[in-house]
C-alpha cells in the first residue's frame, strides 16, 4: 500500500516526536489528541526542534514551513478517515489502547494498517479488539524520536507479513533502522533488557551498596553506556518505568520483576524525573 498520509494519535513527546520525523521526511500527518491546545504545543515543539536543524545547516528555513503545513492538527479520531497508516502514541495503559483501536477500526479503511508505539505490552491483545488483526502491529520508537534511530517492529499472533513488511519500509523511510520482533513478548527487545537493568539499580540503592551517582557512573564507564540508569529513568519518566515492572511481573507472574519499594515511594509522591523537577538528581 501506497503510505502518503499518516495519522499519528496523542501529541505527547512520543506523538511529537513520531509526527515531527513523518513531516521531516515528505508525508502529510493528521496529529490528533483529547485537547487542541495539547496538539498546537506539540506543533510548536516540533517548530523549535526544526529551527533548531535550521541553525546548524541540516534543513532550510522554506523546508521547515513546508514541513510544519503537512500537519493537519485534530481531536476527532474520526478525521483519520482519509488516512493510510496510522501510529498509535497514548500512554501505556492498555484500556485506553483499546479504545483507541477499536474507535480506529470502524474509521479507517479496511486496507490501513494499525500501528502502536507500546514500549512493551501485548500487541496481539490490542489487535483482538479489531476487526483486522492480520493489519495490526507494533512499531516501537525511542525517545527523542528525532533522534534514535533504533524502531522495533513486533509481530502480533495474527500480523501478517504485509503488515510487518510495509511498518519496517515506513520505518526505513524516516531514516531509521528496523528490527524485526518475532513473537509478542512483554518489553520486545530492548526493554526486556532495560528494565530488569533498572530494577537491579533501585536495588542496589536501596541496600545502600552505592549511591545514585556511583551507581550511573558504574554503568557508564563500566559498561560503556551514555547515560546510567538513574539518569534514564529521570529522563523517560520514573512513572513509565514503574507501569512497566508492574506489567511485568503480572504477565511473567514472576514478582523480581516488580518495581522495588523506593520506585513505589517515587510514584507516590509524585517525583517522576526530570520534567517534574523530581527524580533520583532532581528530586534531592
Amino acid at each position: 500500500m501506497d503510505v502518503r498520509k499518516i495519522g499519528v494519535v496523542g501529541a505527547g513527546a512520543m506523538g511529537t516526536g513520531i509526527a515531527n520525523v513523518a513531516i521531516m521526511n515528505g508525508y502529510e500527518v493528521v496529529l490528533r489528541d483529547i485537547d487542541i491546545s495539547y496538539v498546537e504545543k506539540s506543533t510548536q515543539n516540533m517548530a523549535k526542534f526544526m529551527a533548531r536543524s535550521v541553525e546548524k545547516g541540516k534543513m532550510s528555513e522554506e523546508q521547515r514551513q513546508a514541513a510544519l503545513a503537512r500537519i493537519r492538527p485534530t481531536t476527532a479520531l474520526e478525521d483519520f478517515a482519509d488516512v493510510d497508516f496510522v501510529i498509535e502514541a497514548v500512554i501505556e495503559d492498555m484500556n485506553m489502547k483499546k479504545e483507541v483501536f477499536k474507535t480506529l477500526d470502524s474509521v479507517c479503511r479496511p486496507e490501513v494498517i494499525l500501528a502502536t508505539n507500546t514500549s512493551s505490552m501485548s500487541i496481539t491483545a490490542i489487535a483482538a479488539c479489531t476487526t483486522r488483526p492480520g493489519k495490526v502491529c507494533g512499531m516501537h520508537f525511542f525517545n527523542p524520536a528525532q533522534i534514535m534511530r533504533l524502531v522495533e517492529v513486533i509481530r502480533g499472533l495474527q500480523s501478517s507479513d504485509e503488515t510487518i513488511a510495509t511498518a519496517r519500509a515506513l520505518a526505513e523511510s524516516f531514516g531509521k533502522k528496523a528490527i524485526e520482533v518475532k513473537k509478542d513478548s512483554p518489553g520486545f527487545v530492548v526493554n526486556r533488557i532495560l528494565i530488569p537493568q533498572f530494577i537491579e539499580a533501585a536495588r542496589l540503592l536501596q541496600e545502600g551498596a552505592a549511591s545514585v551517582e556511583d551507581i550511573d557512573t558504574a554503568v557508564k564507564l563500566g559498561l560503556n553506556y551514555p547515560m546510567g540508569p538513574f539518569e534514564l529513568m529521570d529522563f523517560t519518566g520514573i512513572d513509565i518505568g514503574y507501569f512497566v515492572m508492574e506489567y511485568f511481573a503480572d504477565e511473567f507472574n514472576d514478582g523480581h520483576y516488580g518495581p522495588p519499594q523506593i520506585i513505589k515511594q517515587m510514584v507516590r509522591a509524585g517525583r517522576l524525573g526530570k520534567k517534574s523537577g523530581g527524580g533520583f538528581y532532581g528530586g534531592n
